[in-house]
C-alpha cells in the first residue's frame, strides 16, 4: 500500500503545488488567512469548505506564529472529517448472481478501462466476471474491452457497432445468470452534449434488464475524472438526474491540479466514493481512503511508511 500512497502522494502534488506557497512558518493574520482560502478555493475545494477551514484557524490560532506543518495537519484533519463518511469500499453482493453494475460516465473519462480493472481485481479474488461492452458507439471501447477480457479471463458480450446497447446488456445478463457470474460490468455511452439521447438510452438499458431481473441493476457507478474540477459537480448532479447513482469512481488523480474536487464532491452529494485511480495499471485502481487522500492533498507525508 506504500507504493500506491506514494503514487497519490505524487499526482495530488500538482494540487498542492499552490498551497506550498502558505505553508511557511507565519502569522495566522487576516491576510495570511485570505490568501490560504483563495487558495483552498483554486484547489477546488469549493467555497463552503474553505470558509470552515479558516474559521478553524481563526478559532485555534489566529494572531499566532504557526509552522507548515501545523497548518498541513489541521488541513488534513478537516478535509478527512468530510470525505471519511463517504470513504466506502465497493461490497460484492454475493447473494446476487450476478451483482449486477451498471458503468456511467462521459466521454473520456475512463469508463471502461476502470471496468477492466475492477474485472482484474476480482478475477485476482477468483471471482467470475463478465462485461457488456454497452458503448457500441466506439470502437475503440469495444476492443478496450475485449483487450481486458483476455487480459483477465473475463467473459465479454460484443455486438456490432451502433448496435441496440439495451439488447445487449440484456443478453449480457441472460449469459451471466446462467453462468452463475459473481459480476457483471455493463459499459455504457457517455455522450452528454445530447443529454436527452443519453437519458433515453440509459433508461432503456435498465428498463431491459429489469424485465430479466426486477432488481437489476444493483449498483450504478458513476465514473468522474479528476482533471476536470468543478464540471465533475454538474456531471454528477446531470446523472443523478438520469439514474440512480450509488457510488463514485475518481480517474487520472496523477495528472490533476484539482484533488480539492474529491473533497467538494463529497460536501455536496455525501455519494460514496468507493474507488480511485492513479495511473494506467490494473493497481492503479485502489479502494478510497479519506485518511491518505486528505494527507497527499496537503502534502503530508504518511506516518506509518
Amino acid at each position: 500500500m506504500a507504493g500506491f500512497f506514494s503514487r497519490l502522494k505524487q499526482g495530488l502534488s500538482r494540487s498542492n503545488t499552490r498551497l506550498n506557497a502558505v505553508f511557511v512558518k507565519r502569522r495566522l493574520d487576516d491576510a495570511t488567512l485570505e490568501e490560504l482560502e483563495d487558495e483552498l478555493i483554486a484547489a477546488d475545494l469549493g467555497p463552503a469548505i474553505a470558509e470552515r477551514i479558516i474559521t478553524k484557524f481563526r478559532k485555534k490560532s489566529f494572531g499566532e506564529d504557526i509552522s507548515s506543518d501545523e497548518i498541513r495537519r489541521t488541513l488534513a484533519e478537516e478535509i478527512s472529517t468530510v470525505l471519511a463518511p463517504v470513504a466506502q469500499p465497493f461490497v460484492l453482493d454475493e447473494s446476487k448472481k450476478p451483482h449486477v453494475v451498471l458503468v456511467v460516465g462521459v466521454n473520456g473519462v475512463g469508463k471502461t478501462t476502470t471496468i477492466g480493472k475492477i474485472a482484474h481485481h476480482y478475477r485476482e479474488d477468483d471471482k467470475s466476471v463478465t462485461m457488456v461492452a454497452g458503448d457500441t458507439f466506439r470502437a475503440a471501447a469495444v476492443e478496450q474491452l475485449q483487450i481486458w477480457g483476455e487480459r483477465t479471463g473475463a467473459t465479454v458480450i460484443a455486438g456490432k457497432q451502433g448496435g441496440d446497447a439495451a439488447g445487449l446488456a440484456y443478453d449480457g445478463l441472460k449469459r451471466a445468470t446462467e453462468d452463475k457470474a459473481d459480476l457483471l460490468l455493463v459499459d455504457t455511452a457517455g455522450r452528454l452534449h445530447n443529454k436527452n439521447a443519453l437519458m433515453d438510452e440509459l433508461a432503456k438499458i435498465i428498463r431491459v434488464m429489469k424485465k430479466f431481473d426486477p432488481t437489476a441493476p444493483h449498483s450504478v457507478l458513476l465514473v468522474l475524472d479528476a482533471t476536470t474540477g468543478q464540471n465533475a459537480i454538474e456531471q454528477v448532479r446531470v446523472f443523478r438526474e438520469i439514474v440512480d447513482v450509488s457510488g463514485l469512481v475518481v480517474t487520472k488523480l496523477d495528472g490533476s491540479a484539482r484533488g480539492g474536487i474529491v473533497v467538494a464532491l463529497a460536501e455536496k452529494f455525501k455519494l460514496p466514493v468507493h474507488l480511485v485511480g492513479v495511473g494506467e495499471q490494473a493497481e492503479d485502481l485502489r479502494p478510497f481512503s479519506a485518511e491518505d487522500y486528505a494527507r497527499g492533498l496537503v502534502g503530508e507525508a504518511k506516518e506509518s511508511l
